[in-house]
């Protein structure tokens, strides 16, 4: 075909446009999650630190492979940085090269003189810092970003999402790129599809605690939300938001290719490939199943001679778990006065050191304790599966003739009643802080009592069982152990009953009834605590308030809720914020526990202003309805001191 001169250079021109457009529209910018630069540690403009941290940027930038993963450091001390980027698994190259490219400039923008900090997008996410922090799980400071819009029969997406969640997170840790997505069917038009990511220097075991800890954070009941790590992710939505024809799978041998010829020796049968491996597979299939079938005849028979025997515990958790009890001896200075933490019913806790210099928190139960070694063990592990940001992470424990010792992380802010009871100190908690803490305690008994494998209650939350770490995050301790201490209340300083006076729910103090609305009820009155800066049961007023929820109650019910607030607040405060709180307190101290919201509804009323919360009903123990109050020592929820723990199938 003969073209014009100048048609063919319209032609050309067109061309040259269309391929221009097409290049800016793959140059985008990489869609912006998020950025955390503490002002913890900075530098001065134009010196060494920015000097290797813009060599450390170089390096990232040109060592982008199909992998998606690099780390490096640059300069010497002090002034080393350390520094990573991940891309998420089902990247291309060229995507996350570009990526890598845009957040070493964009980083700079948002921390510009920061000597640590990470900064997340879609596609990729960069981290650097002037400490090491490679092949080390970071599950804190994590992002949760969650769809607004809720599903129909939310019971049955949510189990779901946690199951479908829970095998994304298994193939995540065990395959090469710690990367892995997974799709499955909700209704017969709607997909769910998920995606578990750690960066690829944690180990399996490592890259697992991270993901389960973020996947224990997703709001399940909603279309879709993930939950952001500094060293893993976990997300899922309706919608596919990854490249679904890429897999993070164990390669699988490739076919010849069409136009390939497969050549046969002469005289022999031609066995198809299908067949040959059909044999091979149902060959393989018979041997796990001969050997699956063997190994639970014989565990059966082992647990029919015993319920318990030692080999049981002889497994990889239960020995990365334990502790020498002479490296515990070193780590208190043989339990020094001066490293003691405090006291209780169930012993004394001590502040360790271990000799790569993590702090440690141990406790030291009670010899009294009449739970066996068998059991201690096993309630060990069943709580060392209990992963949640919001609660003490129980690092081990030491078992040795009558010593029953519990390792904890250590949490250096101590506990929340520190700080709201103390009139010197109650100032350090300002609304956000107090607020935060709330929040966070809502999501530790969300897990306890619906998320974790085990259904727990607490059964004395207050707020010296609330810890706070360096960035005041609140942590839920002493859950879950009601087997481990046991104790004779003769011998030590404590009650019968579980809890403490003005905690306890009303059914269970006069009927010895107690399920996850006792712990709601006494999380209504933690709130009001937390509220006021006043204490409950040491509650004086002159006003016809006889305790701390009939003086809230006379402040609602009178349109007065602010006046609740603690006077070291001042005016810096989310007058919506209070007022919901104070809302969602009084519903938790309903003398009806039926009345009460479970800790799913709680975390939904304080993280959504779009659900309506019903009126409360004056609280338990009101000054119109008093009543003696027994706490009768013949009907405890448990025989043990402090929590009881209910196994269910889940």
């Amino acid at each position: 075909m003969n073209m014009p001169c100048s048609k063919f250079f319209v032609f050309f021109q067109f061309v040259c446009l269309l391929c221009s457009l097409i290049n800016l529209i793959n140059a985008t910018d990489p869609f912006y999650l998020y950025h955390i630069c503490p002002n913890t540690s900075t530098f001065t403009r134009n010196n060494t630190y920015q000097t290797n941290r813009n060599l450390l940027f170089t390096s990232l930038s040109s060592h982008v492979n199909r992998n998606g993963f690099f780390k490096a450091t640059a300069g010497d001390d002090p002034n080393k940085v350390y520094g990573l980027f991940l891309c998420r698994g089902d990247l291309n190259s060229t995507t996350c090269q570009d990526c890598i490219n845009f957040a070493t400039l964009d980083v700079t923008r948002h921390c510009p003189v920061q000597k640590g900090a990470i900064i997340g997008y879609e596609e990729c996410l960069l981290r650097y810092s002037n400490g090491p922090f490679f092949s080390t799980v970071d599950d804190d400071g994590g992002v949760m970003m969650t769809n607004v819009d809720s599903v129909s029969e939310a019971v049955r997406f949510s189990e779901l999402v946690k199951r479908m969640m829970n095998e994304t997170v298994t193939r995540a840790a065990n395959s090469p790129k710690r990367f892995m997505t997974k799709r499955g069917n909700f209704t017969s038009s709607q997909s769910l599809y998920c995606l578990a990511q750690c960066t690829q220097d944690l180990s399996s075991f490592d890259c697992k605690t991270c993901l389960q800890q973020s996947i224990s954070q997703l709001r399940t009941t909603q279309q879709g939300g993930r939950m952001l790590y500094p060293s893993c992710y976990s997300r899922y939505e309706l919608y596919p938001f990854y490249t679904q024809n890429v897999t993070a799978s164990p390669a699988v041998p490739q076919s010849p290719p069409p136009h390939a010829s497969v050549t046969r020796p002469e005289g022999r049968s031609r066995i198809s490939t299908s067949i040959i491996i059909a044999i091979i597979a149902s060959i393989a299939v018979a041997v796990v199943l001969s050997i699956a079938i063997y190994r639970l005849i014989s565990r059966r028979a082992i647990k029919k001679n015993s319920d318990i025997q030692e080999d049981d515990f002889g497994n990889d958790i239960t020995k990365a778990l334990q502790f020498d009890f002479g490296a515990i001896k070193v780590a208190t200075n043989n339990f020094s006065t001066d490293n003691k933490l405090g006291e209780g019913g169930f012993g004394e806790v001590y502040k360790g050191i271990l000799p790569n210099g993590r702090a440690i928190a141990v406790k030291r139960l009670s010899r009294r304790s009449c739970q066996g070694s068998a059991e201690f063990k096993n309630e060990i592990v069943l709580v060392a599966k209990l992963q949640h940001r919001n609660l003490v992470r129980l690092m081990g424990f030491c078992l040795e003739g009558e010593e029953k010792i519990l390792i904890y992380e250590f949490v250096p802010n101590k506990s929340l009643d520190y700080f709201l009871y103390d009139p010197k100190k109650q100032g350090q908690l300002d609304w956000s802080t107090r607020y935060k803490i709330i929040r966070g305690i809502v999501r530790g008994l969300y897990y306890l009592h619906e998320d974790s494998q085990l259904k727990i209650i607490h059964r004395d939350l207050k707020a010296s069982n609330v810890l706070l770490d360096e960035n005041m995050n609140s942590k839920i301790s002493d859950f879950g152990l009601a087997k481990i201490v046991g104790v004779d209340s003769s011998q030590v300083h404590t009650n019968k009953v579980v809890g403490t006076y003005g905690y306890i729910s009303p059914e269970y103090a006069i009927h010895g009834q107690c399920s996850v609305k006792s712990d709601v009820y006494s999380f209504g009155v933690l709130v009001l605590e937390i509220i006021t800066g006043k204490k409950s049961n040491k509650f004086y007023q002159t006003d016809g308030a006889e305790n701390l929820m009939s003086y809230a109650w006379k402040h609602w019910r009178d349109g007065t809720p602010l006046q609740l607030l603690d006077s070291t607040l001042s005016n810096s405060y989310s007058r919506d914020e209070v007022i919901r709180c104070v809302h969602v307190g009084l519903l938790c101290v309903q003398e009806d526990p039926t009345e009460r919201p479970t800790m799913a509804t709680i975390d939904l009323m304080l993280n959504s202003y779009s659900v309506t919360l019903p009126s409360p009903q004056q609280p338990a123990f009101y000054l119109g309805t008093r009543r003696e109050v027994t706490m009768p020592p013949n009907k405890p929820c448990s025989v043990y001191e402090e929590s009881i723990t209910e196994l269910y199938p889940r």
